[in-house]
């Protein structure tokens, strides 16, 4: 008989749902192999430096919500090789036929310790193309094997946050409740997407796991099929107020929507008598915009204005935008498929790089991968973020090199083209903690650099926020950004760029490889 699974909820973070999720093999096989030329070529600690950034903002955006720390946090803290995953890795064969390693590099990994030091912005956070969310540095065998949980981890959670960020901003002031679990790829998928949808905005879950191990809160109404159960629509709704009288919310487009509301103001008044209420109705299907409003005729005129109208059916951020310029009468937004999918972008294609070795003398040297496309060519350097904020909100955000000193007036290079440019100037009054997640307003920061320590030889040094700091972080952070980059359609483009002796340095090291 299998063991019962038992989880104990820990505020900011969570035992992962898929227990292999923890494993050191939840990588690529050519990690591994690479770690074994490492190896065997005696490089194995050479110190390095990778980062870990995206290309593009995901749903032809104008931001990026940065998630997945927690997950990153749990999987390094745990990094290890176990021996049922060492025998299986050593009974891996080359086209010969032959052990693809050595068994003393089994052995050698059985030992293991992740002794990186590993830098990152905070969850709940908005980012920008280019910028590194994650920095690992340490030895290279080490930061070369957690490249693939990393991106795992970061791109899924990144790309449900902006999602769920994008759906909020359209549904305004009103609650946003997901509803993906059936419709999530896969049963960690799901999960995953529930705790990245919260920290986006949404007020809770449908998913009772993701409730249970988060405390995120659960919310659910009933399905198609409680009300084919019965004779009638009355029927079902009345036995559902009888075991349900503090929580009624009733479906009611199983057969005529508007037939249905009737009969849950009949239900409504009885509830009514016997101390209960109706506390919502669900339209699933039709035309939301006008059966929303002529529901809400019905409703208030048989006096039950504080009852909720709740609106699903394949809901995304475009069709709430419709739907509030049709001025339709929904108070709450329940939105499953097309979020904890991201629809219609499947992967945020977040990549993660080298980009410096650190020779024996101690000093690091950059190193950069060259490309045809101008956005593939990586960028060189001990990276960091530096974001300026103005009195109205952030302007801006300079990639820097950490090794080199920034002026006083900090110029940016945007990395795809060098003709826009723009100047800040580099100074630091009151500048309050990026890890403090208070309302403080009179101690502004008027920069801030926002990879912030997590672990430091593999000690973790960093506290997690429990889940709610993080959403109120995304609230913050969005309020924070001109309208015009939380657009929907061609939003303005924020200022993020290379430093601009960061961007010097890129194309030198560009023309010496250019050049032969």
């Amino acid at each position: 008989m299998a063991a019962k699974l038992k989880f104990r909820r820990a505020p900011g973070r969570h035992p992962s749902l898929n227990p292999f999720s923890r494993s050191a093999l939840l990588t690529d096989l050519y990690e591994v192999t690479m770690a074994y030329g490492y190896w065997k070529s005696e490089r194995a600690d050479l110190d390095a430096a990778f980062h870990l950034y995206f290309r593009n903002h995901p749903f032809n955006g104008g931001f990026t919500i940065a998630s997945g720390l927690a997950d990153v946090i749990e999987y390094l803290k745990g990094f290890q090789f176990e021996a049922p995953e060492l025998d299986y890795v050593g009974g891996l064969k080359g086209d010969d036929g032959r052990p693809l390693f050595d068994r003393s590099f089994l052995r050698y990994l059985a030992r293991l310790k992740f002794a990186c030091d590993v830098d990152a912005i905070p969850e709940g956070t908005v980012v920008f193309p280019q910028e590194p969310l994650v920095r690992v540095r340490g030895p290279i065998l080490q930061a070369q094997l957690v490249e693939t949980a990393l991106l795992n981890f970061v791109n899924f959670q990144s790309l449900i946050a902006t999602k769920a960020a994008r759906v909020c901003l359209a549904a305004e002031s009103d609650p946003v409740i997901e509803f993906g679990l059936r419709r999530a790829q896969g049963v960690d998928g799901g999960f995953s997407a529930a705790r990245a949808t919260y920290i986006g905005g949404c007020v809770g879950t449908s998913n009772l796991l993701a409730g249970h191990v988060l405390g995120i809160p659960v919310k659910g109404t009933h399905a198609h099929s409680w009300v084919l159960a019965f004779e009638d629509e009355l029927a079902a709704f009345e036995a559902y107020a009888d075991a349900l009288p503090n929580n009624c919310t009733l479906l009611v487009d199983t057969y005529d929507s508007l037939e249905g509301v009737r009969h849950a103001v009949e239900v409504g008044r009885r509830l009514g008598v016997r101390g209960g209420r109706l506390g919502g109705i669900r339209l699933d299907s039709g035309d939301l915009a006008y059966l929303s409003i002529e529901a809400r005729k019905i409703l208030d005129a048989a006096g039950f204005r504080d009852t909720v109208i709740v609106g699903s059916n394949d809901l995304d951020e475009y069709l709430i935008a419709s739907l509030k310029q049709q001025k339709a009468a929904i108070n709450v937004w329940g939105v499953g498929t097309k979020l904890v999918t991201a629809f219609d972008q499947p992967a945020l294609g977040g990549v993660y790089k080298l980009s410096a070795l650190r020779g024996a003398d101690g000093r690091w040297r950059p190193r950069l991968k060259v490309s045809d496309e101008a956005a593939k060519v990586t960028n060189p350097g001990i990276l960091q973020v530096r974001r300026f904020r103005g009195q109205e909100g952030f302007v801006g955000d300079a990639i820097y090199d950490e090794t080199r000193r920034l002026p006083n007036r900090v110029t940016i290079v945007d990395p795809v083209d060098p003709t826009r440019r723009k100047q800040f100037l580099n100074r630091r009054t009151g500048v309050l903690p990026v890890s403090d997640y208070g309302d403080r307003q009179d101690a502004c920061p008027t920069v801030e650099d926002l990879l912030v320590p997590v672990f430091r030889k593999g000690k973790l040094v960093y506290s997690l926020p429990v889940l709610d700091e993080i959403k109120s972080r995304v609230r913050r952070q969005l309020d924070s950004l001109h309208p015009g980059i939380k657009r929907f359609s061609n939003p303005h483009r924020y200022p993020a760029g290379l430093e601009l002796s960061l961007y010097e340095l890129k194309t030198r090291l560009i023309l010496r490889r250019t050049r032969g």
